[in-house]
């Protein structure tokens, strides 16, 4: 995949907020004027590939706490030149959670969010152009926590606002898989 891929994908993607209207507007104009968007290089923002990974019921989902960020978090990364972006998004769940197996629900994107990483030694404050995808695991299945998080834990839905400090990004993708899980 290329460029064209993403941009395709971003096109069939259904924005469901304004906010996400405006995300994938910016998404189309970032990926279009930089042919470098999915290199960590790129000092002004890059791609990011994320999996929102629900269990077997569709009641939790695995986060991560994030050493760096102090967050919890969906888990994901920085694509580092692959375009694949789906590929990006599976590599980095089952890296950063230990998991053997995490199945593609779609090849659709599932959301999209656009945030800022503050600075942090040498590298300077930056946006994360963050495509989300929606993926299965076993919950049963063992997590090993890797040196990008602090913890790892699958959270009731109901409960996830209670650690995710009100995030809205979260908040978004929750309201989205209980939809989809009623």
């Amino acid at each position: 995949m290329h460029r064209k891929e993403l941009i395709d994908k971003l096109k069939n993607y259904s924005p469901e907020s304004e906010i996400e209207k405006r995300f994938r507007a910016s998404f189309l104009t970032f990926i279009n004027e930089n042919t470098d968007c999915f290199e960590r290089s790129l000092a002004k923002g890059h791609i990011t590939g994320s999996s929102w990974i629900l269990n077997e019921s569709g009641d939790k989902a695995l986060l991560t706490h994030h050493n760096k960020l102090n967050k919890w978090l969906q888990l994901g990364g920085h694509a580092d030149g692959e375009t694949d972006i789906v590929k990006v998004a599976k590599t980095e769940a089952l890296e950063e959670s230990g998991l053997k197996h995490i199945e593609l629900l779609s090849e659709a994107i599932f959301d999209i969010d656009i945030h800022t990483i503050p600075a942090k030694n040498e590298v300077a404050e930056h946006l994360h152009y963050d495509v989300r995808f929606l993926f299965k695991a076993d919950e049963k299945d063992a997590l090993i926590v890797s040196s990008e998080s602090k913890d790892l834990a699958w959270v009731p839905l109901s409960e996830l606002h209670t650690i995710t400090d009100q995030n809205d990004s979260i908040a978004r993708m929750v309201n989205k898989t209980l939809r989809l899980f009623p």
